[in-house]
């Protein structure tokens, strides 16, 4: 095809286009005509790109299109009636396809937490070199450990332990490109709960281990596996992207699964408020453990159901297509 001669034989129809985009008050049949414009534009520029890939001509007309699009479709949405859609469909639907990586981390970290710390405590030494002598350990497991829940206010504790673990989460997910940012954060993270839980046992203290991270730490580390399978999720989208490119995967992919960030930032948020409040109270440990177990149901419901609900309706946790910015015009 002659790129020239093609483009000379549709420039007044592309001009017209144009005109039509560019005006401000459309009257009735001047809309009809945009959009069968439009819709013949698009066949044109798909011509355009599969003849000769992108070109200047390619280019224009795709502005012009994308113009015309913006007259008949309206703005983007209001950011404030996107807020339900995002929480009820869009969020919910993003955790619910990380469902089952989320559990085989969890219960890898379960594992290696408890071999870490059954090889702590029963291997002369090894607390010694991580953590200091016997004073320092008796110190830690009789004191530090449970005094580290009270040695700060409640507000001043609960932001510095909900932004540390955002911060942890975000960037399980901003880095999970890399394949092993995530897995190196798990791992480190269950060698310190395992060796912490073997410092505890040594001076018969593992019940309170066990008692003062359960209120808040069902729920944080949950929302951490989370993040983690996001970002997990993400780099396999860049190994193995299917029937899509490698930057198509990485693009819808990255979109939806970043979204677990925003929605973790409010889970961390709730454990960090028990941690900061509930843990430190003189409560029955029934009532504060339940808490955190009511935290952790709820968010395992919104989820695997609401998230399952959301998902079989088609969302991926993917934006629309137009909210996204899609570049690629196509025939209607």
């Amino acid at each position: 095809m002659d790129l020239d001669a093609y483009s000379d034989a549709h420039r007044a129809e592309w001009a017209k286009l144009a005109r039509l985009a560019s005006t401000r008050n459309l009257s009735g049949a001047e809309s009809d005509e945009l959009i069968d414009r439009y819709q013949t534009g698009a066949s044109q520029l798909s011509t355009l790109q599969s003849v000769a890939g992108s070109t200047v001509q390619s280019d224009r007309l795709s502005l012009t299109l994308s113009r015309a699009r913006l007259k008949f479709t309206g703005a983007s949405t209001n950011i404030l009636r996107q807020i339900p859609r995002f929480v009820t469909f869009q969020l919910p639907a993003a955790l619910y396809r990380i469902r089952w990586l989320t559990i085989w981390i969890a219960v890898a970290f379960a594992v290696v937490g408890t071999l870490v710390g059954i090889w702590a405590f029963n291997t002369p030494g090894v607390l010694s070199a991580a953590f200091g002598s016997n004073q320092e350990l008796k110190k830690m497991a009789e004191e530090d450990f449970v005094g580290y829940y009270s040695e700060n206010g409640m507000d001043t504790f609960t932001a510095m332990v909900w932004t540390n673990n955002a911060w942890v989460a975000a960037q399980c997910i901003a880095f999970g490109i890399v394949g092993v940012y995530a897995p190196v954060v798990l791992l480190s993270n269950a060698i310190n709960v395992g060796m912490a839980g073997a410092v505890m046992a040594s001076y018969n203290h593992l019940d309170l281990f066990f008692l003062y991270i359960s209120p808040h730490g069902q729920l944080e580390l949950y929302s951490i596996f989370l993040a983690a399978a996001a970002g997990m999720r993400i780099f396999w989208a860049w190994i193995a992207p299917g029937a899509r490119t490698r930057a198509q995967a990485l693009a819808e992919d990255g979109r939806a699964l970043f979204t677990v960030a925003i929605g973790l930032i409010f889970s961390l948020f709730v454990s960090g408020v028990i941690e900061g409040f509930v843990t430190r109270q003189d409560w029955p440990w029934v009532i504060k453990i339940g808490i955190g177990t009511v935290a952790l149901a709820a968010m395992l419901a919104y989820q695997w159901i609401l998230g399952g609900i959301a998902y079989r309706a088609g969302q991926t946790g993917d934006l629309e297509a137009f909210e996204a910015g899609a570049r690629k015009i196509v025939a209607a």
